[in-house]
């Protein structure tokens, strides 16, 4: 019997020719990623090696990455401590994937993975972080875990008990309508699963659309993918994965192109034609509450936020800045945008998107996780409505239980600030 894309991936990390679903493995790990929460991590680590006379030492200093993301700067004193914890153990410990608070290097941990070439088609990679899923556009099979268990990665250099997840396989084809994008499908797709739909199963991404698609959004397809409940989101490794790590990521070693064999068998199949999707919305409070944006338009919002590790990246900005370009943000309706990464930043204010961002009204903030998880800028107010290209909507999610979360586009986003309530991009009004 055939193998899916992850059996095959999951089988060449344990040195096997074959595994089946539901086995459990203990495959070897490429890259463990944590950002600020590293600080746990050091914690369960040191306790690993208390009372046996030995030095606490990672396996591979080379194979961990660390990026302050989530609050930087730093909010509070304790933030600033455990930020100095970790570059106190970064150093000691010679962990050189490094990304401290800085306007050139730095970024939120998901961007910086990928522009930095430090993922690997083919390869097993870990996080601290439950959008680690991200990296599967890449080829990865990458999945969120806590810090007991990063804790163990570090000590050992292999993840412990990993089952081989059956697969999804969603195969897309056709074209997407005008300002319909890579956002809009996985909130269809999750729509269509429902937040517990692929529980501990992974999602395989197939068809035209797909293989068409730039590696920025896969990435967006990948990241959300564990809003289905699922353990991984992959897209399988092909020509446009070898030119993103080439000509954007700078990798130069050769790389481990393979797919799913074709009598692989699959959980289950899901085929979308992409040229009947419509611009989508998730509604508060969860994820697959999923609504075509004829329902919901004309929703008053108070925050409109463009960014995150979903939606920050250069193509995301200019799409907006192109929407927004000698137009305003809404009286009443306050936007923020937050980059990717600063390689991103420095990008879009190369090309302009910055400053027809800022001149529209909106508040370009640093790269960061920024309001995404709620607490650390972009909170909101009781009673209050955003409109955000973020990846959750559950109630708090952006610092107030009292408020409300709405997920969608950079374009419908854009399109939303200029008239302060839920708009269609795709209408006569931000076509100039």
């Amino acid at each position: 019997m055939g193998m899916t894309y992850v059996q095959k991936l999951l089988a060449k990390a344990c040195g096997r020719s074959q595994v089946t679903v539901g086995e459990v493995l203990e495959p070897e790990v490429n890259l463990a990623m944590s950002h600020e929460n590293g600080a746990l991590v050091i914690n369960q680590f040191d306790e690993i090696f208390q009372g046996t006379g030995r030095e606490a030492k990672v396996w591979n200093s080379d194979r961990i990455a660390i990026i302050f993301d989530h609050r930087v700067p730093a909010e509070s004193s304790k933030t600033a401590g455990n930020q100095k914890k970790i570059r106190e153990f970064v150093a000691k410990q010679g962990i050189r994937k490094f990304h401290d608070i800085r306007g050139d290097v730095g970024g939120i941990c998901h961007q910086i993975l990928a522009e930095n070439g430090y993922v690997r088609p083919g390869s097993v990679l870990v996080g601290t972080d439950s959008h680690t899923t991200t990296h599967g556009a890449l080829g990865a099979f990458a999945f969120g875990i806590g810090a007991t268990e990063m804790a163990s990665v570090w000590t050992l250099g292999r993840i412990l008990n990993v089952e081989v997840p059956a697969s999804i396989k969603v195969v897309v084809n056709g074209r997407f309508q005008e300002h319909v994008y890579a956002k809009d499908l996985i909130l269809h797709i999750i729509g269509l699963l429902t937040a517990q739909g692929a529980n501990f199963k992974a999602i395989e991404f197939y068809g035209d659309t797909i293989q068409s698609m730039p590696t920025s959004g896969r990435l967006v397809l990948c990241n959300m993918s564990v809003e289905a409940g699922a353990t991984a989101g992959v897209v399988p490794p092909d020509a446009e994965t070898q030119r993103y790590l080439r000509e954007e990521a700078g990798v130069k070693e050769p790389l481990d192109i393979f797919g799913p064999d074709a009598d692989a068998v699959y959980d289950q199949v899901l085929e979308i034609d992409a040229s009947k999707l419509e611009p989508q919305i998730a509604c508060p409070h969860t994820v697959d509450n999923v609504k075509p944006i004829g329902e919901v338009v004309g929703k008053k919002l108070h925050q409109i936020v463009i960014g995150s590790c979903t939606n920050g990246r250069l193509d995301d900005l200019e799409i907006a800045a192109k929407i927004l370009k000698g137009r305003r943000v809404a009286d009443g309706t306050r936007m923020l945008v937050f980059p990717a990464s600063w390689r991103i930043y420095h990008k879009a204010l190369e090309s302009g998107a910055i400053s027809a961002l800022a001149k529209a009204g909106a508040v370009v903030c640093n790269p960061g996780c920024g309001p995404c998880l709620g607490i650390h800028q972009g909170a909101l107010g009781d009673n209050e409505t955003a409109l955000a290209t973020t990846n959750r909507n559950f109630k708090g999610r952006m610092g107030n239980p009292k408020a409300e979360v709405y997920l969608c586009s950079p374009a419908v986003a854009a399109a939303s600030a200029i008239t302060g309530k839920i708009t269609d991009p795709r209408g006569v009004l931000v076509t100039k």
